[in-house]
């Protein structure tokens, strides 16, 4: 259970007097403050702007929301995130009730029109409701920000070409290939190219697994499925991240051949991410590969030395790392060829060592600060145990404390890196994941894999965190 105050967002909360005691609007105030500094433009407008404090008893805050629409949202999606900006604010655990006003808007898809107007084509999405909360875009994956190679050159035509017309051409576009080759950057910078020149387009983009979810909780709770049907088909862009996953679930695949028909045939633009062709998903039902093949067909392939040198050129630059010497950046481009975000993880490594030993950085250095992923060392198997223990070795915590029910705010943030990690490393799902983590709710795991990487985009230190945990769990951190 969650909510939040506020019909103007630069004064979250201010509202709440109208409707609740002195500790209810007090405690709201504080935290919608947090939850608005935290929240993407469009799951505050979306889900959060209506909420409002009603009263503080018996250790319960008890907030209403315009609808049961978005007190749904809120309970299966942010409840955790919620309960912890309550937490603070109080100054003690406390309950959080959503009911319903007794006036519902009308049409809880209408734009707002008190949302405030912003430069990025991502906030103007925002302001009416067409970019929805799972499918916030990152800042980073932009095709300026892309770096063109012969392995992905083909691909990045491609999606631009989609990007200037969609609909007009590939449809769907299809990417596939290796992880860490760029799939997932180039469906993000087909959806900000598309807002930046279709401000009004409905554009969304979400992982495969993030559908299963609302899915499954669209089945568990059949008032929902409408929403959810909306949600995922009343769209101009759909881009899709990892496809292979619906060989997982053959009521999935049902779902969405009707969604691929109702996009498309209202002449929608559909693109999807896989690691493999069409013909390459196991129990993938026919009716859907051939429609994967209706558009175009495209991969990405590991980058060559050159291509590998200017992205790491472009890293160095646009994470303001300073001056790395020609031979570092040869060495690490020499060395690291099949993944692209291998390569980023290995330049922040070596300019972290530089920066905190000061001293200078050679081919000799780098060699001995990446001797633990060098291709020619054997790499470790991936557990949840290991994920565990490495996160608690790296943070100075146990492993009882990632696993216990604390909430102190730094064990806090390394219980969600931990959880990020073993969600990049591993094919566990939410509920395993949040299993490993002392039998958590699959939510809370969500929420904690969507803050770390939104915090990756815009803080330098929470990325660097993730690559040195990422090092040292592949190897070990004894080197």
């Amino acid at each position: 259970m969650a909510a939040m105050t506020a019909t103007n967002p630069e004064a979250a909360g201010t509202n709440a007097g109208d409707s609740g005691d002195e500790t209810a609007n007090r405690i709201w105030e504080q935290s919608a403050r947090r939850l608005r500094a935290e929240l993407a433009d469009a799951t505050w407008h979306t889900w959060f702007q209506g909420v409002k404090a009603v009263r503080f008893e018996n250790g319960t805050l008890v907030l209403s929301t315009p609808n049961s629409i978005s007190a749904d949202r809120i309970r299966s999606n942010y409840r955790p995130m919620l309960i912890d900006a309550v937490a603070t604010a109080a100054g003690e655990q406390v309950e959080v009730e959503l009911i319903t006003e007794l006036n519902p808007e009308p049409d809880f898809f209408e734009p707002k029109p008190s949302v405030p107007k912003t430069s990025s084509a991502a906030s103007a999405a925002s302001a009416r409701g067409s970019e929805l909360p799972t499918g916030t875009l990152n800042p980073r994956y932009t095709f300026d920000a892309f770096v063109i190679g012969s392995g992905n050159r083909f691909a990045h035509a491609a999606a631009l070409s989609v990007a200037e017309a969609p609909a007009s051409g590939y449809n769907p576009l299809f990417i596939y290939g290796p992880a860490g080759l760029g799939k997932t950057h180039l469906l993000h910078a087909i959806g900000h190219y598309v807002l930046n020149l279709y401000p009004k387009k409905r554009v969304r983009y979400v992982t495969t697994e993030a559908m299963m979810n609302d899915f499954v909780e669209a089945i568990r709770d059949r008032s929902r499925m409408a929403t959810f049907k909306r949600n995922i088909r009343e769209l101009d862009i759909l881009l899709i991240d990892d496809i292979q996953f619906l060989e997982r679930s053959q009521e999935l695949q049902e779902e969405f051949f009707h969604t691929f028909n109702h996009v498309h045939g209202a002449s929608g633009q559909i693109v999807i991410s896989s690691d493999r062709t069409p013909k390459s998903i196991a129990t993938l039902e026919d009716r859907l590969r051939t429609r994967f093949e209706w558009g175009l067909i495209t991969d990405v392939q590991p980058p060559e030395f050159e291509t590998r040198l200017a992205i790491l050129r472009k890293k160095a630059e646009a994470d303001h790392l300073g001056h790395i010497p020609d031979e570092v950046m040869d060495f690490i481009a020499s060395n690291i060829k099949e993944n692209i975000r291998e390569l980023e993880g290995a330049l922040i490594r070596i300019s972290a060592y530089g920066s905190l030993n000061q001293s200078p950085l050679s081919a000799e250095v780098a060699k001995s600060v990446l001797a633990d992923i060098l291709p020619n060392t054997k790499p470790r198997e991936v557990t949840a145990a290991l994920v565990l223990e490495e996160t608690a070795l790296m943070f100075g915590w146990e492993v009882a404390d990632l696993c216990g029910r604390s909430r102190r705010r730094p064990l806090v943030a390394a219980r969600q890196t931990g959880m990020y990690v073993m969600r990049e490393m591993t094919d566990f799902s939410y509920p395993r994941i949040a299993d490993a983590f002392g039998g958590r709710d699959h939510t809370t795991v969500m929420y904690a894999v969507d803050k770390i990487r939104r915090e990756m985009g815009e803080r330098h230190t929470t990325f660097e965190q993730v690559n040195e945990l990422i090092a040292r769990i592949r190897l070990g951190s004894d080197t």
